[in-house]
């Protein structure tokens, strides 16, 4: 496993007047990450239902990303590991989803701010890349 796989929390620091974290998202970008799908959803619901965003800036983000990214389709055999890991380890569905398709593309690293950090799950280590260490 190699890697590092983008929850969309993180990403969404990029807009964040939190210079720091802003930084940190930026610098994470770099190193060609990869995401899935629904980290490309979660990104347009909030751009566009919490920071009301318009069409047009929601578009660039998304576009920004996806050049920075190696996007990963979800599948069903995505969908059935998220289902067997929301189940073994309580998580959401969602975020289990999101654990399942980092496992899926052989990440070793999944940083989130939402997810327990140091967890590993099937071999993938949690990290918050905002944590002091």
């Amino acid at each position: 496993m190699s890697g590092i796989f983008l929850d969309s929390n993180v990403i969404l620091y990029l807009l964040s007047a939190d210079e720091t974290k802003a930084n940190t998202a930026e610098k994470l970008l770099h190193q060609k990450p990869f995401i899935s799908v629904q980290v490309l959803n979660e990104i347009t619901s909030v751009s566009r239902r919490k920071l009301k965003m318009p069409w047009s800036e929601t578009q660039a983000l998304l576009d920004a990303v996806k050049a920075s990214c190696n996007v990963i389709h979800l599948t069903v055999e995505t969908h059935a590991n998220a289902v067997q890991i929301a189940q073994q380890h309580q998580l959401s569905f969602y975020d289990a989803h999101i654990v399942a398709a980092a496992i899926a593309c052989e990440a070793s690293t999944l940083m989130s701010e939402d997810m327990q950090h140091g967890m590993t799950l099937q071999g993938l280590r949690i990290q918050n890349p905002f944590s002091v260490p």
